[in-house]
């Protein structure tokens, strides 16, 4: 079974536990400085003159593979926290069968400090996979550019999330609200740039990935 981590804010993620969330698009290639001479284990090939210049990202990666006829789940990384005794302990040598897990998308944060001593919160990218609580079964992936979106599928994005509204405000159609949320996510202007993405469409599991697989 082929797995890949996945991350997703909080507000998302209780757009994914509540149903609402069924499609993500995420950037297919990256914008990276160049000059002469860089370092080869950049990994950027051979460039010549200063500037920029773009590199697939690995969702472009994975949706070569996909066209080869790879079908991975994703399992999805959320800021988290475990018992205070593990704050000074990196996550990869937290034990899975001795901590207790709070996420910062459940907004439980007193109760659960009150019940259990809960530690620091830590970022999403540091979750291990024995503590992701939701499995995403990818049903389909194709090449776009951003402003393809329609307004079912930005729907299926979940950008109407109600914890959003101080960041995409009044907002007139599902495109609307999501191109909001975008621009919050990579900066002014990042819509009207309308870059090429990865849409990934998927089934949502409230299930660890190693218990499905």
């Amino acid at each position: 079974m082929i797995a890949y981590p996945i991350i997703f804010s909080a507000n998302m993620v209780r757009a994914l536990l509540d149903g609402r969330k069924t499609q993500t698009r995420r950037l297919a290639e990256k914008q990276v400085v160049t000059y002469p001479g860089c370092p080869a284990s950049w990994g950027l090939g051979e460039h010549c003159g200063d500037g920029y210049t773009y590199i697939p990202t690995v969702w472009q990666k994975r949706y070569d593979k996909w066209q080869a006829g790879e079908r991975p789940w994703l399992y999805v990384r959320e800021t988290w926290a475990g018992e205070a005794y593990y704050d000074d302990m990196p996550p990869r040598d937290i034990p899975d069968d001795a901590c207790c897990i709070c996420y910062d998308a459940d907004g439980a944060w007193s109760d659960w400090d009150e019940m259990t001593h809960a530690g620091r919160w830590r970022p999403s990218i540091y979750m291990p996979k024995w503590a992701s609580r939701l499995s995403l079964r990818v049903t389909d992936m194709r090449m776009e550019r951003l402003a393809e979106i329609s307004e079912e599928d930005a729907i299926a994005e979940g950008s109407r999330e109600p914890s959003l509204v101080p960041i995409i405000g009044a907002c007139w159609s599902e495109r609307d609200a999501f191109a909001k949320l975008w621009a919050s996510l990579h900066g002014p202007g990042a819509w009207n740039e309308n870059p090429e993405v990865v849409r990934i469409e998927f089934e949502v599991h409230a299930q660890n990935i190693e218990r499905i697989a």
